[in-house]
């Protein structure tokens, strides 16, 4: 939306006076705004113009924002009211601007909270809490927010978790007019689920795995899924696994990382079913407990669901249906008590248990567990060459994926870091991604001739270099304060960040030769002349003859645009 458009809404629909911008996204902006008929604080998002051209999304758009309205609760943000404000944009053609108006919530974004670090798990879990509420809530009145994601949920100052925008993540995404901005619209692909990826439909089980991306995020303060593209952030989500939370960072516990990995699973019927399902699993998780793990199961009383391909649902009462009428055919027998064989089978079984059961116990016993044999603790390699490195890895009984990046302080071929992080507890054969150096970063030294001094140095620091010696020389042709000339020269390509750059600088001042006994012509070509480039004032001494220059007013260094006065003999 441009400033024009916005600058020219100030009142919508005759009674909400815009205030202040509070943010501004790939698709709208928000702002205070105040309800001049009931008197109250609001905030009122307007989207993109562009939208309301397509039918589909302005027919989309009312029925979306008529379903949130309905929608009231405390972990919600309320929606007020919603319409279309015809404006005339910079060019005096008339625009509808689509725009919400809500409920004013005094807090933080999500976003804010994420970007300081990892959360305790116990805030985390209370956070997450609040929002599979918000979800449970929306779920069963037949609302998918589709865009769950930390700029959606705000945190009040008194805590209180609310969740905003749903259904509008809907209306946008339909719209003709912006399906090439899908990731713009639906938040960073981040929070996909392997569904929305795939372009396939979704249901309310892809809000939960967005909640469980979100409270993966809380536990490490970062996104399990990271790439330099979003297409390629998609991909990982619908096929790669993401590393256990607590192999970033070990204090989560053992219990919320089962909950984190469940939530996240590529198959929405093997995630949680319910959002009442997954917060229960969270509370339980965060008391220190484990939850009780059921198998997924459909459920048919909401049309959230479909049936689950994979499930087998109808070749299992097939397959019941088979054995029922096999039992049918084999003969009958009147024998009243068990075979003399199960008698014993049921005795060898009893056996195993209990050996098993005093195995178990001496092994507690003895400090070792289960989880123990079958897991290590990734080694410390840094600093070490990637040969040795990879060596001590496999040696520990995991796989090995070099990273190459650069960087200033480890020496070229040698480990920088490992993620997971040296000290980790990850199972054997987990997978290792370790950084390695490929030396400092080559880059290339920006043109910075005929910038302001200040603005030279900064653009040279933004490029990763550091600034030498900054020497002031007289010019003719460069104003003052401004770069003459750099070394290495703007261009050089293959410069190693850090290194200095010397700069020479206009003093604003040039040299004035001494042209006293100089022809009067000759001298005014001297200053004249690009070096120096002053004009001269020619002064006629009737008192001498010759044409010679006998004074003048200034020599050496003279600001630049000075007037040089010359005295010369014209007498005859």
């Amino acid at each position: 939306m441009t400033d024009a458009v916005t600058e020219s809404v100030r009142m919508l629909a005759g009674r909400y006076r815009l205030g202040e911008l509070l943010g501004r996204g790939g698709m709208a902006e928000v702002y205070r705004g105040t309800d001049a008929r009931l008197g109250r604080t609001v905030a009122v998002k307007l989207l993109k113009p562009s939208l309301a051209n397509d039918p589909a999304f302005r027919t989309r758009f009312r029925q979306e924002a008529q379903a949130a309205a309905k929608m009231a609760h405390p972990t919600i943000v309320r929606v007020f009211d919603a319409g279309e404000e015809t404006v005339r944009d910079p060019s005096g053609i008339e625009v509808q601007v689509p725009f919400i108006v809500m409920e004013f919530v005094e807090g933080r974004l999500l976003r804010e909270l994420v970007a300081d670090g990892p959360t305790p798990a116990a805030e985390a879990a209370r956070i997450v809490s609040g929002v599979l509420t918000a979800l449970e809530y929306s779920h069963r009145a037949g609302v998918v927010h589709r865009d769950i994601k930390p700029g959606n949920i705000m945190i009040t100052s008194s805590g209180q978790v609310k969740v905003m925008d749903f259904g509008i993540a809907r209306a946008i995404s339909e719209s003709s007019a912006t399906i090439a901005q899908t990731s713009a619209i639906l938040g960073t692909a981040q929070y996909f689920s392997p569904e929305q990826a795939r372009g396939e439909s979704v249901d309310a089980r892809t809000d939960l795995y967005s909640a469980g991306v979100v409270l993966y995020e809380l536990l490490t303060g970062r996104a399990p899924f990271r790439a330099d593209t979003a297409v390629a952030v998609a991909y990982q989500h619908v096929s790669e696994a993401p590393v256990p939370p607590n192999a970033l960072v070990p204090s989560v516990s053992p219990a919320m990382n089962a909950v984190v990995l469940r939530a996240l699973a590529k198959d929405r019927f093997e995630r949680y079913q319910s959002a009442a399902e997954f917060r229960s699993d969270v509370e339980v998780a965060a008391a220190g407990k484990v939850p009780a793990y059921t198998a997924p199961r459909d459920d048919f009383s909401t049309t959230l669901f479909g049936v689950n391909p994979a499930s087998g649902a109808a070749s299992q009462e097939t397959m019941r249906r088979l054995a029922s009428e096999d039992a049918d055919r084999l003969p009958r027998t009147t024998q009243s008590r068990p075979p003399v064989a199960w008698i014993w089978s049921g005795v060898a079984v009893m056996v195993v248990i209990v050996v098993s059961v005093m195995v178990w116990v001496f092994s507690l016993q003895s400090g070792t567990t289960i989880a123990d044999a079958a897991s290590v603790s990734v080694p410390d390699v840094a600093g070490q060459s990637f040969a040795s490195a990879e060596k001590e890895l496999t040696r520990a009984g995991l796989v090995v994926t070099r990273i190459d990046r650069a960087s200033q302080n480890v020496a070229t071929g040698n480990v920088i870091d490992t993620t997971p992080r040296a000290g980790a507890s990850v199972s054997k054969g987990f997978t290792i991604q370790v950084g390695v150096s490929s030396g400092p970063q080559k880059v290339a030294v920006p043109p910075v001739e005929g910038q302001a001094r200040a603005d030279a140095i900064a653009t040279l620091r933004a490029a990763g270099l550091d600034v030498g010696e900054v020497t002031e020389v007289d010019s003719a042709t460069v104003a003052k304060d401004r770069v003459i000339s750099s070394d290495p020269a703007g261009g050089t390509d293959g410069v190693q960040t850090g290194t200095k750059v010397n700069l020479q600088v206009s003093s604003g001042n040039v040299t004035v030769p001494d042209v006293r006994g100089q022809d009067v012509q000759a001298a005014s070509d001297a200053i004249a002349a690009p070096d120096v480039g002053l004009q001269t004032s020619l002064v006629a001494d009737r008192g001498c003859a010759g044409q010679k220059v006998t004074k003048q007013s200034v020599t050496g260094p003279a600001p630049q645009g000075t007037v040089v006065q010359l005295t010369y003999c014209s007498g005859s």
